[in-house]
């Protein structure tokens, strides 16, 4: 694996160690900063940090809280939960919710063993994409609850989705068929698609195969995968133009051109979370907690080979299942080495260099 440069910034320090009784599955922020922590049991646990008492909680949604998003500054969240999505209201002054007190929910997954992974919202909150086991890409217009899946799915899990910034009917997913597809969901149709392949085998050494385990898109257009075998590809092709740049906005996202995209060994062991904290920063997280921090340069001549800022180990976590990050704020959750649920948040500390405005 090629050396990366030194970290340019001081590590985060931890602030404060969550214990939860089951595994932690999901993890989210409100837009408020409320930090929300889904659960292997079913159970979603709201904090007000630096308080680390839980402040509320929805229980018995019937299996693990894979994924939550926020409606917005409401309080309404989705909860992806089995086959189904739950809408639950936490700004309700009641402490503890159930599947009973539910807003609605909607079955989404097409047998008992097609759970949801993964939802992701518009950028307007009126579309909410899901992602299942069975391969599954699908959306849910909100507004009328109708769900259309795509005519093409992964050949295996589908366990990552996101929509494209400015791009009203384009989302991307990744799947551990080693591959990542680009779609028009109102037309639902795939527009392009990206494919990781195999590494050769040493004689004797079984190597984990790319499947795409992680899944982000920044606000530019720029988007980010975590894989198997311990590789982040970053792809360039979607993102914007800066203002007087030549090139014209093309018809559809690029993001996925392979002329304009970049594979990097950052890690051993399986990439598991990606996420951007703003169009140019990017975290990410192994199965065995390697926390690291990256940019990449701005402007139109993007360097595709991202630098390491800053790079932690996780303390009491020995699966890591989860990402989360406000400014200031890295939160890893999973489980312990006695498989009981744990979060541990972080303070993020930049030092600027002498000579840096």
């Amino acid at each position: 694996m090629a050396s990366s440069p030194p970290p340019s910034q001081t590590p985060p320090t931890i602030l404060h160690t969550l214990q939860v009784p089951s595994p932690v599955s999901a993890l989210e922020f409100t837009p408020a900063g409320s930090l929300l922590v889904g659960s292997d049991d079913g159970t979603l646990r709201i904090y007000d940090l630096p308080d680390t008492k839980v402040l509320k909680a929805v229980r018995k949604l019937g299996a693990e809280i894979s994924s939550v998003a926020c409606v917005g500054d409401t309080g309404h969240l989705w909860l992806a939960g089995g086959r189904r999505i739950f809408l639950v209201d936490i700004g309700l002054p009641k402490i503890l919710q159930s599947a009973e007190d539910a807003l609605g929910s909607l079955e989404l997954g097409e047998d008992d063993d097609d759970v949801v992974n993964e939802i992701s919202l518009s950028f307007n909150r009126k579309v909410l994409a899901f992602s299942t086991d069975g391969g599954t890409v699908g959306v849910v217009d909100l507004a009328s609850r109708k769900v259309q899946r795509m005519k093409a799915r992964h050949d295996s899990i589908c366990g990552a989705v996101r929509f494209i910034p400015d791009r009203p009917s384009e989302l991307v997913s990744g799947g551990y068929d080693s591959a990542l597809l680009h779609f028009d969901f109102q037309q639902r149709n795939i527009l392009s698609r990206y494919h990781f392949s195999s590494p050769h085998q040493s004689s004797g050494v079984s190597l984990s195969p790319p499947f795409v385990l992680s899944l982000a898109v920044s606000p530019s257009g720029v988007i980010a995968a975590g894989t198997a075998d311990g590789h982040l590809w970053i792809g360039m092709g979607g993102a914007k133009k800066a203002s007087g740049s030549k090139k014209k906005r093309s018809r559809k996202w690029e993001g996925l051109r392979e002329d304009e995209g970049n594979t990097i060994k950052i890690a051993e062991g399986p990439v598991v979370c990606v996420l951007f904290t703003d169009s140019s920063t990017i975290i990410t997280s192994t199965l065995l907690g390697t926390v690291t921090q990256f940019s990449l340069s701005g402007g139109d001549e993007v360097d595709l080979a991202p630098k390491s800022e800053w790079v932690i180990e996780v303390a009491g976590i020995a699966k890591v299942n989860a990402l989360a990050a406000l400014p200031g704020r890295v939160v890893v959750g999973g489980f312990n080495k006695d498989g009981r649920g744990i979060v541990e948040v972080y303070q993020t500390n930049v030092v600027v260099s002498a000579g840096t405005q």
